[in-house]
């Protein structure tokens, strides 16, 4: 056993000085060089099923004749790791931004202006619950339906759980500095005593910090909150069965539209609880170039 664990302990410092060894070897941006030669004309990105990467490879690279350009698949962790170790560095990175997300607050970061709208319009994230939860609770969906905030207050919360701390522990930091804005948001709304009521979530950050932030208000009112972690399908097919009764997570009109279409005769949309999302490419703010079209050249 002890070799075993010598073997192990030889082959994680091997790992830790390789990846050092790269990250100390990235070449520092160079502003009068092209960007694509300075990325090998690579986008780094996320998973490959989700929304944003389906219309970088499907519209906006052909849009802007982007063809020998490279998507790089992944993760929203693997592409923040990138991204953090070009900064570092000062090396040049193209990623796939969206907002909200920790990222804009903890790195000075530009969109690439999109002159051709290949990314969409602007979209709003919505407030859920299943059809009949309005008349089975209203004070629960009278706080739902008050529920709104901006990028900048999620993106506090996302970037506090990033750092370290618990979902629960950042979404109570953030109410206890933002008293005003909760006060608005429970006006009307009456204590209870034990009612449960259960929440659906997707592990996206933003979702983890709005859900968390939610269900803490809610349990201050008296409520026993459930909290259910699923995919994207899952999430919605419960909400509309009635299992879960309320997500405030959901991307429209085009992100979960397909979704919103499935179940729409089964539940209730209280409206947006955030407008001002984004999707994009990004790039650090000493990047020189400013729009996607300087890809192209």
């Amino acid at each position: 056993m002890r070799k075993i664990k010598l073997i192990v302990a030889g082959l994680m410092m091997i790992l830790t000085l390789v990846v050092a060894g790269c990250s100390s070897m990235m070449a520092s941006y160079d502003p009068n060089a092209p960007i694509g030669k300075q990325t090998h004309d690579t986008i780094t990105g996320i998973e490959p099923g989700s929304g944003e990467m389906q219309v970088l490879e499907n519209k906006v690279m052909k849009d802007y004749g982007l063809n020998h350009w490279n998507l790089e698949s992944g993760s929203e962790a693997t592409m923040t790791a990138s991204l953090d170790d070009a900064i570092r560095n000062r090396a040049p990175i193209i990623i796939t931004g969206w907002t909200p997300h920790w990222i804009f607050q903890k790195y000075n970061l530009k969109y690439l202006k999109d002159p051709k709208g290949a990314f969409g319009a602007e979209e709003a994230i919505h407030t859920i619950v299943h059809k009949g939860f309005t008349d089975e609770a209203p004070n629960a969906a009278k706080l739902l339906d008050q529920f709104y905030w901006t990028p900048v207050d999620i993106e506090r919360v996302m970037l506090d759980i990033q750092n370290g701390s618990e979902p629960g522990e950042a979404a109570r930091k953030w109410i206890a500095a933002n008293a005003d804005k909760v006060s608005e948001w429970t006006k009307g709304v009456h204590k209870v005593n034990g009612k449960k009521i259960t929440l659906g979530y997707v592990a996206w950050s933003s979702e983890v910090a709005s859900t968390n932030v939610v269900a803490a208000i809610l349990g201050d009112l008296g409520y026993k909150v459930n909290l259910e972690l699923l995919a994207a399908g899952p999430m919605w097919a419960g909400v509309a069965q009635g299992s879960i009764d309320a997500i405030v997570s959901a991307w429209l009109p085009t992100t979960q539209a397909v979704y919103f279409m499935q179940f729409k005769d089964q539940l209730t949309d209280l409206g947006p609880n955030l407008k001002g999302t984004k999707m994009g490419l990004a790039v650090p703010s000493y990047v020189k170039i400013n729009s996607i079209d300087d890809l192209a050249k």
